[in-house]
């Protein structure tokens, strides 16, 4: 269980780096009181395939991309935060005795292991959360086990290791995104109890989290993304994908692009979350939500927020989790802000120094 640190608590500064299908986004914070302040922020395009649908295929690459987004962003601390997707990872509540402490704990789990996990055990890494008294039983409390392949772990490891970085936590993209919606939370009206769903619109990959009271109660992940808006940039225009992330980001495409490639895109988008919530109600016994924060890189589309509102009648916002924050003055705060909807599993990531 040592490999793995998804709950450990930590007390020094980490790199929160995530490591995307199109990017490697790294962020440091320092806290002062109670608030944080960016001391170091980051971000590097990645070789196109060495990343595919949050599997590392090239590890010489991606170590390569790290080492220049650490040195382009300053940085002196050398211990890392990273995560594995949501979909390569099993949780299972259990409850056990309220008299074991942790190291008693850690061992019956592991003795116990085999009847929660479907992989061989020497193949997985395990670690635990301790959630509180059991409501069922005051004798016991409730334990929240997680289990990932070794090799999903093993390859960040190897690629910080590279990078000459220390991989002091692996942690899970779900739980970083509930950590990083603890600084967006204020920011919506009617907190208690709301039903929050996060829908995190990547370069290949949508992410849907659910939050119930701050706490994720439902994950789930399908193929759709901002790759298709540059694909079709690329197709109809004839430029290379880069030429076409570029025009994306900073306009300049023919005065078609709007009506006939951007609103299209955006009705997809809107089908998408549609879909995705869709299979939250029917898999739970909720049938609506208070809120929508919209995150990843597609947020950042100009009216995005406003058409989701009006097609499906839920307030929505684009996820800014710096919006309290002080910036050093070594951040370019324009990019950062631009950034801010794409960089909120790497604030759950450099959060873990302080929680």
């Amino acid at each position: 269980m040592g490999a793995l640190s998804f709950f450990g608590k930590k007390s020094k500064p980490l790199i929160g780096l995530d490591v995307s299908s199109t990017s490697v986004k790294l962020l440091e914070f320092s806290q002062q009181g109670s608030s944080y302040r960016v001391e170091n922020y980051a971000v590097r395009p990645l070789p196109p395939n060495s990343v595919v649908e949050k599997n590392i295929n090239d590890v010489e690459a991606v170590a390569q991309i790290i080492k220049a987004v650490v040195h382009s962003s300053r940085t002196r601390v050398k211990d890392v935060a990273v995560a594995v997707a949501g979909s390569s990872v099993i949780t299972k509540l259990i409850e056990m005795p309220i008299d074991l402490n942790e190291d008693a704990m850690e061992t019956q789990i592991s003795l116990e292991a085999d009847q929660y996990i479907p992989y061989p055990l020497e193949e997985v890494a395990l670690d635990f959360d301790i959630l509180g008294p059991s409501e069922k039983n005051p004798e016991r409390v409730e334990v929240l086990l997680a289990a990932c392949r070794r090799e999903n772990v093993d390859v960040r490891s190897t690629i910080l290791e590279l990078a000459g970085l220390n991989a002091k936590v692996v942690d899970v993209e779900a739980y970083t995104m509930e950590r990083a919606f603890s600084l967006v939370e204020d920011q919506l009206e009617d907190q208690d109890e709301q039903v929050v769903a996060i829908v995190d619109i990547g370069a290949t990959m949508t992410t849907l989290s659910v939050l119930v009271a701050g706490k994720t109660i439902y994950t789930r992940e399908q193929l759709f993304g901002g790759k298709q808006l540059t694909e079709e940039i690329q197709r109809r225009y004839g430029l290379s994908a880069e030429e076409a992330g570029l025009a994306k980001k900073q306009g300049g495409l023919p005065d078609d692009y709007e009506p006939e490639v951007l609103e299209p895109f955006k009705d997809a988008v809107v089908q998408q979350v549609t879909r995705s919530l869709q299979f939250f109600f029917s898999s739970s016994q909720y049938n609506d939500v208070d809120h929508l924060v919209l995150a990843g890189g597609v947020a950042s589309l100009a009216g995005l927020a406003p058409l989701i509102e009006e097609k499906l009648g839920t307030p929505a916002t684009v996820a800014n989790p710096f919006a309290n924050m002080s910036v050093s003055s070594r951040v370019n705060a324009t990019s950062l802000a631009n950034d801010a909807p794409s960089l909120m599993i790497a604030t759950g990531l450099a959060l873990r120094g302080f929680l």
